[in-house]
């Protein structure tokens, strides 16, 4: 879309929209105020459904008029970038008000929301894990009902990072010990749950996902992992377990589904980020290792390091580099972009950039209320990634 990239990598990835919540967009102020009617018990789900189609109709042709095809949903049914998978499986528990110590103690944000006074909903494993209905399926079918035939093999679905509950509370809070003996069992049927919707999101006609692991960045962060340590976990056995459990639920994918990576160091509403660091500690096995098409990487703040470890993306995988905010309302240079974009490809070896694309870092509003961004400004920075586009290929 961006790029002339290889043709093992469909170009049709190459999206502007990045983030904890790739294709995540601003919501219109009735659909948030509609979420919030419904989540207080006054407005009936079917009337929330009716407004969401509505919102996403319209922002479809939003995206597609400035010029992108790898159109998302804007992510307007969720309340939160991971959303729509895991609240979908039986043996899986929702809990309103968990306590504080279910969380695990490394988790930046854990110590904010406790000094607040309140804690985060969250969903445990109770029972086996078991995938009953679809999760993204339905989404995925209106979705491409607004776009042409021929271009919904472009239309893009984000999925959750299975290993997203586990990281939040470990073994001991995860899930009970009447469901899961061990960690193991617990990631082998997440795997299965997993397989199983992309295996029926591909015969809906979907070819494009994006798998929004933010996990994975912190385990760049050195305070956070100095405080897996701590309390007696290796940061790089963890990290390992997950990289295969990410390749268990991808093992079955068929060779036309592209799927990309998104690693993000937080987007939560009003910008926050909770982890810092460079890709280097994580690079040669994340990049080396996950069998995807493409990884989208956070590169707009100094806290994400140089592109040094991008020395390790195999020839036949891409990135998509965010050099632009999506929390900062101020417009970047298109010059600085793309100077950027140059050093991104020699560190990479491809000068002629045939690997790289450009994107925002993150997506608008991860949370359903947004960051502290306009609808004006937002499509500001929509209209600079088409600009660099066009200046560095010459077409989008």
């Amino acid at each position: 879309m961006y790029s002339p990239i290889p043709s093992n990598i469909d170009v049709a990835l190459i999206s502007p929209f990045k983030g904890e919540h790739i294709g995540s967009i601003l919501r219109p102020h009735a659909l948030i105020e509609a979420r919030k009617s419904h989540d207080a018990g006054e407005l009936s789900s079917e009337a929330l459904k009716q407004l969401e189609d509505s919102c996403i109709a319209n922002v479809v042709k939003f995206q597609r008029d400035l010029g992108f095809r790898a159109v998302t949903d804007g992510e307007y049914r969720r309340h939160m970038f991971f959303n729509g998978f895991y609240d979908n499986l039986e043996g899986i528990t929702y809990v309103p008000e968990p306590k504080l110590d279910i969380f695990a103690a490394y988790l930046p944000y854990v110590d904010k929301v406790r000094a607040k006074g309140f804690s985060q909903p969250t969903y445990i494993a109770t029972g086996k894990i078991r995938r009953t209905k679809p999760c993204y399926v339905p989404w995925f079918e209106y979705l491409a009902k607004q776009v042409p035939a021929e271009e919904i093999k472009h239309v893009k679905m984000n999925m959750a990072s299975p290993e997203w509950y586990h990281f939040r509370h470990m073994s001991q809070h995860a899930y009970t010990s009447e469901a899961y003996a061990s960690d193991d069992e617990y990631f082998a049927d997440i795997a299965t749950a997993f397989r199983a919707e992309l295996a029926d999101l591909y015969a809906a006609g979907c070819r494009n996902v994006q798998i929004d692991g933010p996990v994975l960045t912190f385990f760049c962060s050195p305070g956070i992992t100095s405080k897996m340590r701590e309390m007696g976990l290796d940061p790089d056995s963890l990290l390992d377990r997950y990289i295969a459990l990410y390749n268990d639920c991808l093992k079955d994918r068929k060779p036309d589904m592209k799927i990309g990576w998104h690693l993000c160091r937080g987007n939560f509403k009003g910008g926050i980020h909770y982890a810092e660091g460079g890709y280097d500690p994580i690079a040669e096995k994340v990049f080396g290792k996950i069998d995807v098409d493409v990884f989208y990487l956070e590169y707009d703040t100094p806290r994400t390091g140089t592109f040094d470890p991008l020395r390790f993306v195999p020839t036949n995988k891409g990135v998509v580099l965010g050099l632009i905010s999506s929390k900062d309302p101020e417009l970047e240079d298109p010059d600085y972009i793309i100077a950027r974009m140059k050093e991104a490809a020699a560190a990479m070896g491809d000068l002629e950039m045939k690997r790289i694309s450009v994107s925002l870092q993150c997506g608008f509003a991860s949370h359903f209320e947004g960051n502290n961004i306009s609808w004006e400004e937002m499509e500001a920075k929509l209209k600079l990634v088409i600009q660099v586009a066009k200046k560095v290929w010459g077409t989008i």
